[in-house]
């Protein structure tokens, strides 16, 4: 056992030493050679610069990203020995029948993003955690000891048995993501994940039922269409005449890695593009598109206007509409729902007095009238025509009534269900197997669930929290309506508190915590608040299939690469390992003994090829065996014709899921609630789409004191928070907050400046970028960047969440992109943390004389 290390000095730029003793445990477990890591010159055991090894000494293997960045596309990982040296991607040559530079519009390259190919800087970096750890500071202090494994897990299952036996099956809190990876077998989910199953065997586990990034699209799609299956394959794209980016700019974030490779074909082939952002993106240049600026937080009621003019025109596809549609208009409303609002009464404002004309629409998002007019016709009339809704304007208070809105003008004009067309909300495409562990009725056990981002709320207000505060999910049991005594929190490759909203009041919650275990490749902040570290095995360094992450059709063999560093283990061992000790091993890992703590491979490998036979050679007709497939690396479908959501409900008459069978504008599910309070919502939801202003915007009286709108999109150069802390991606992009040029001239702000941005509920401190680009009255910064307080709690490394607000919408949306601020030049000037050879990670601040 060694003594404390103090690692809460890896957020603080003035206390460093802990790299260097990290950077060293590093060495020692990569072992053989000399590797530059990214910290000041540090070396330690990786690779060589020079003689630097050439192709024909290195052997490579094909492996795949395992994150949610857009795509988890192919990786070719290049060894010496036992070591990486450096990562290239796909290039055609691994699939059946391939060769070199194959690349086409049906079986295109699965090519890596900058990310995926900065990912060895990560597996060897300073921050890596590589043994399990103890706190023995305050907690968020940053100081932990190392153990051994036997000792962390003791203490561990010790303290789970005497929570679970003082405060009962709601006691501990999953909160698992995708932060270590993402496979068929080690799976990070706190919905029937690993974590999720071994939880629920154990009896006490309180769920989260929401989704930081499209909760509020969720509900609509469900709503709307019945399914979050909604999505085309993105090949689909290639066909469209007229494309919206309603909020998306796919230069940085997409739903599957070729999501710009159809784009661009489409605009080869004459389709024209319109984006409508705060922002112009860099989409926005790529595809010459015309660009409407918007207030954010008011989508919907441009959606509104569009509507109104589509109506007042007579230019929606009424065919379609008889046909497929459930309370579009007053014709189309259930017989049971007869005299009820439908959806163009609202627009036309038969019912309140208010018609949603594209001048009342003016008012509240900024946008023209006669520039809502022009996109409406333009959408309108032009076929197939993809209103591609994205996830980001629903990350708002209310934000579902965008997506149902959205959804509505998707129906109205008839591009449901058509090739070119699109129904996107969540955008669910093809479905692959994504389970080889086991799965059973535990997967799902669960004894209270909540809003994610209430978990604060209900630790700081229990026991007298009401359910509708915290989005409490009713039950069928006596448990219904029972709060959740909240005493630890399981984080499974999940930096979950510098990811939700409110950071400051998750701060107070995380101290009146008994446990906290954080499970995870990474030493990320969130884990400098945990009382155990326990070092999980990258996806490099254990045996898996990646799957494409919402759009893509193929798998990618993921074979161990390298030994894992350290004592890492794989999520699978630790929870089997824990499982044995709680008295339920054998039950939670039929395949494997108790010494598969210390040799997995062969369990995995029964797991994965049971998968393979049993799963997608069965059910999807995949004929290449699974020796085959280890050998290639990756399996790519090419499927018959583009996957087109609800094709066959358009084309064949299939009903849709929903209770009537039809898209329903007008929700039966939402007519016929009648106590919300009983509902996980909580306050009531319109039957129909409609614009509801959100506690915070431009258009409130807030925004005297607060006169910016901050939106937090997300960066290229991390996913989430992952990949924040690799020095190549940093030295290419900064975190900064942008400003319009005009806002930034009133307040005597250049770029490069540092400037505090700030409100009631939290400060930060970021380098100004200045721009044309940028609707004024709007700020924008990305979200993801690790904490990084002062002794003040100003947060120096620009976190957008220490001023966000844990107030959803009552469907769930995450109020993200909802937040005024205010903005003001500091007495401090930057410099790039990249050009400050003492201290390359951090932001560096002085003083002008």
């Amino acid at each position: 056992m060694s003594a404390g290390f103090d690692w809460g000095s890896r957020l603080n730029p003035e206390r460093r030493s802990f790299l260097k003793l990290l950077g060293a445990g590093a060495a020692v477990a990569a072992g053989g050679g000399l590797v530059e890591l990214g910290s000041g010159g540090q070396q330690a055991g990786a690779f060589p610069y020079e003689p630097y090894p050439r192709d024909d000494q290195l052997s490579t293997v094909v492996t795949s990203c395992a994150h949610n960045c857009g795509s988890r596309h192919m990786l070719v990982a290049h060894k010496q020995g036992d070591v990486i040296v450096r990562l290239s991607t796909d290039d055609g040559r691994h699939q059946a029948g391939g060769a070199y530079g194959l690349d086409t519009e049906a079986e295109p390259q699965l090519r890596a993003c900058l990310r995926g190919r900065s990912y060895r800087a990560r597996i060897y970096s300073p921050e890596r955690l590589l043994y399990p750890m103890l706190r023995v500071g305050e907690r968020g202090e940053g100081r932990f000891k190392r153990v051994s494994w036997d000792e962390a897990l003791d203490f561990v299952a010790r303290k789970m048995l005497a929570i679970k036996e003082q405060y009962g099956p709601t006691a501990i809190l999953d909160q698992a993501y995708a932060g270590a990876s993402w496979g068929v077998l080690h799976k990070s989910d706190q919905i029937e994940g690993l974590q999720a199953r071994f939880l629920g065997m154990f009896g006490c586990r309180t769920s989260s039922w929401s989704v930081p990034s499209y909760q509020g699209t969720a509900f609509s799609s469900r709503m709307t269409f019945g399914t979050t299956q909604d999505g085309n394959e993105d090949d689909a794209f290639a066909h469209s005449k007229l494309v919206i980016l309603w909020g998306w700019n796919p230069a940085y974030t997409f739903h599957g890695g070729n999501t710009f490779y159809y784009l661009r074909l489409a605009k080869q082939r004459g389709c024209k593009f319109v984006v409508v952002d705060p922002q112009y993106t860099d989409s926005a240049a790529a595809y010459d598109a015309w660009w409407i600026p918007i207030r954010p937080n008011t989508d919907a009621a441009m959606l509104a206007g569009m509507a109104h003019h589509i109506f007042t025109e007579n230019l929606q596809d009424q065919a379609f509409i008889d046909r497929f549609c459930q309370g579009m208009d007053p014709g189309t409303m259930p017989d049971w729902a007869r005299g009820e609002e439908s959806f163009k009464d609202y627009i036309l404002g038969t019912r309140d007095g208010v018609p949603k004309t594209p001048e009342w629409a003016e008012a509240i998002c900024g946008v023209v009238a006669a520039d809502i007019r022009k996109l409406a016709d333009l959408y309108a009339r032009t076929r197939p025509a993809a209103l591609k809704a994205s996830w980001a304007p629903g990350r708002a208070d209310h934000g579902e009534q965008y997506s149902r809105m959205a959804a509505a003008l998707q129906a109205m004009t008839g591009n449901v269900g058509v090739l070119g067309g699109c129904a996107e909300g969540v955008g669910k495409a093809w479905q692959p197997e994504s389970i080889a562990y086991p799965h059973d009725e535990y997967a799902n056990v669960w004894y209270a669930s909540i809003k994610s981002d209430r978990w604060a709320h209900c630790v700081l207000n229990y026991p007298e929290v009401k359910r509708e505060e915290i989005g409490l999910w009713p039950r069928q049991d006596s448990l219904d309506g029972r709060i959740p005594d909240i005493r630890a929190i399981f984080w499974q490759g999940s930096d979950w508190l510098n990811q939700l909203t409110h950071i400051n009041k998750q701060l107070e919650a995380i101290k009146k915590l008994e446990l906290v275990v954080c499970l995870d490749s990474t030493i990320t902040p969130s884990g400098l608040w945990a009382d155990v570290l326990l070092p999980i095995a990258t996806h490099f360094e254990r045996h898996d299939v990646g799957l494409p992450w919402y759009k893509g059709h193929y798998y990618i063999h993921r074979p161990q690469v390298i030994e894992p560093l350290g004592e890492s283990k794989t999520d699978f061992q630790v929870f089997t390992e824990l499982a044995y000790r709680l008295g339920f091993g054998e039950r939670y890992n039929p395949r494997a003994g108790r010494d598969y703590f210390e040799d997995n491979a062969a369990v995995d490998e029964a797991y994965l090829r049971a998968w393979w036979e049993g799963k997608v050679q069965k059910k999807q007709g995949v004929s290449m065996s699974w020796e085959e497939f280890k050998a290639r690396g990756v399996y790519k479908f090419k499927l018959e014709q583009p996957h087109v959501a609800f094709r066959e409900q358009v084309e064949e008459g299939k009903p849709f899921a929903t209770p009537s069978g039809k898209i329903e504008i007008f929700s039966s599910r939402l007519a016929q609630i009648k106590d919300w309070k009983r509902t996980q919502y909580g306050a009531p939801i319109p039957a129909i789409p409609k614009w509801i202003p959100p506690f915070e915007s431009l258009n409130h009286p807030k925004a005297k004191d607060y006169p910016f709108h901050m939106v937090t999109p997300h960066p290229r150069w991390r996913t989430h928070s992952i990949f924040h802390n690799i020095p190549w991606l940093q030295e290419a992009f900064s975190q900064e907050v942008t400003l319009a040029a005009r806002d930034a001239a009133r307040l005597g702000i250049v770029t490069g400046d540092l400037v505090e941005v700030w409100n009631e509920r939290g400060r930060v401190v970021v380098p100004a970028y200045v721009t044309e680009r940028c609707l004024p009255g709007v700020v924008v910064l990305h979200e993801g960047a690790w904490m990084d307080l002062d002794k003040q709690g100003t947060d120096r490394a620009g976190n957008p969440d220490f001023l966000t607000l844990d107030a959803p919408s009552p469907a769930g949306a995450f109020a993200y992109n909802t937040l005024l601020v205010n903005v003001r030049k500091t007495g401090l000037t930057h410099r790039p943390a990249w050009q400050v050879e003492a201290t390359p990670r951090s932001m560096v601040f002085r003083r002008d004389d």
